[in-house]
């Protein structure tokens, strides 16, 4: 069975419309805000980054374990991605087992994250340190009628993940550090509107 994770991104400048204009709409707020505390794992000749895969574990309310590899062909319409996910009882034990099985963390990112649902769609207002964005994620027709529903424009729909993004920032900012957590950011001064451009993918045929 193919478990494809369909979604898109866009930049949000104001949480609190955002949250209006879901509820204007009949979205349910589902659970808690909470904060994610992701490690990425890669292998010592980085074979995981080179595939474009990612072995990913979280924690917020409970501990994920993910692993992401691309699908075949490409559709720069949507963010599409293979995903296997599974929730497991013990963060830290899941830890060492992946360094025990030859993998081990090379970069942790952090989240705040308030998820929403609207016509079989899940929405996620992410509060990363360095930026607001809204992830919508369901079939290909449900992320269209959503992104109408709530007049946003297709044409800035980012279709990068966020550490990509946080790479690309890194390199125009000159940040020397690796980790993308809160604590990094404290003293940093920085607009992600400066950059919004270089990760919106423009108009496309859908």
């Amino acid at each position: 069975m193919e478990h494809l994770e369909i979604e898109l991104k866009f930049y949000v400048s104001d949480f609190d419309s955002m949250r209006a204009r879901l509820t204007n709409l009949g979205a349910v707020r589902t659970g808690q805000p909470a904060l994610e505390h992701n490690i990425r794992y890669e292998t010592g000749d980085d074979r995981l980054l080179a595939n474009k895969c990612l072995l990913r574990l979280r924690k917020d309310r409970q501990t994920t374990l993910t692993f992401k590899s691309p699908p075949p062909g490409k559709d720069d319409r949507f963010k599409v991605y293979r995903e296997l996910e599974v929730s497991v009882s013990d963060f830290e034990t899941m830890d060492a087992i992946l360094n025990a099985l030859g993998f081990f963390c090379r970069q942790v990112y952090e989240k705040r994250r308030e998820t929403w649902q609207l016509n079989h769609a899940l929405l996620c207002l992410d509060a990363m340190p360095f930026g607001s964005f809204l992830e919508i994620e369901g079939r290909p027709k449900t992320i269209t009628q959503v992104i109408r529903d709530l007049g946003l424009a297709r044409e800035h729909r980012i279709l990068a993940n966020y550490l990509g993004m946080f790479e690309t920032l890194k390199k125009k900012e000159g940040w020397t550090f690796f980790d993308v957590t809160f604590d990094n950011f404290a003293d940093v001064r920085f607009s992600f509107e400066r950059y919004r451009h270089l990760f919106e993918a423009g108009s496309d045929n859908a």
